[in-house]
């Protein structure tokens, strides 16, 4: 029969095996507060990363606003600067009458003061023209340019440049820079041989 007592090899097993699962569970304890560590000295690297993305957001979300703004000011100028154009197109029809009447009125007799009244106009109206930003475009003698002119005819001209305006059949005009209306112009091209 077997004694109550143990065994003290039994014993000294059980003794290394509780030693082993204290040192385990110190281990363990260490290396909790050891990832606790880590996770804590992580955790302020991962707020900084966010930080500095939120703040990139921030002023990203800012310019687009500014951006937003700015050609909002744009448009609006835009707007308010080339509002006359239909306008201004329409009133030009007008000072084409005005300068055709000039033309022809100087073939009558007695017509000096027909024609100073007409001239009188004529200039009034282009003061006010040009007071909103309307200007006159006259090639006359310069070369073509298609971007203000439009070439109804070309003529051999000898004594002119080739590709040169010789003759403007009606102005053009343009509105704070912006072209309103081509000039009607004649171009002079080089003599055939």
């Amino acid at each position: 029969m077997k004694d109550d007592k143990t065994d003290p090899a039994i014993e000294g097993e059980d003794a290394a095996t509780a030693a082993e699962t204290e040192a385990h569970d110190d281990g363990a304890l260490e290396g909790g507060v050891q990832d606790e560590v880590d996770a804590e000295s992580a955790a302020p690297t991962d707020l900084e990363a966010e930080l500095a993305a939120a703040q990139d957001a921030a002023l990203r979300a800012q310019a687009d606003a500014m951006n937003m703004q700015r050609r909002a000011e744009q448009e609006i100028e835009k707007a308010r600067k080339f509002a006359l154009e239909r306008i201004c197109g329409d009133l030009l029809s007008v000072v084409d009458n005005l300068e055709r009447a000039l033309e022809s009125a100087g073939d009558i007799e007695g017509s000096a003061s027909l024609l100073e009244g007409i001239e009188l106009t004529r200039k009034g109206f282009m003061d006010v023209l040009s007071k909103y930003g309307v200007q006159a475009v006259d090639p006359l003698g310069e070369p073509f340019d298609p971007e203000t002119a439009q070439a109804m005819s070309l003529v051999e001209q000898p004594d002119a440049e080739p590709n040169s305006v010789i003759a403007v059949m009606q102005k053009g005009y343009t509105l704070n820079g912006r072209l309103l209306r081509p000039a009607m112009v004649m171009v002079s091209k080089a003599p055939s041989q």
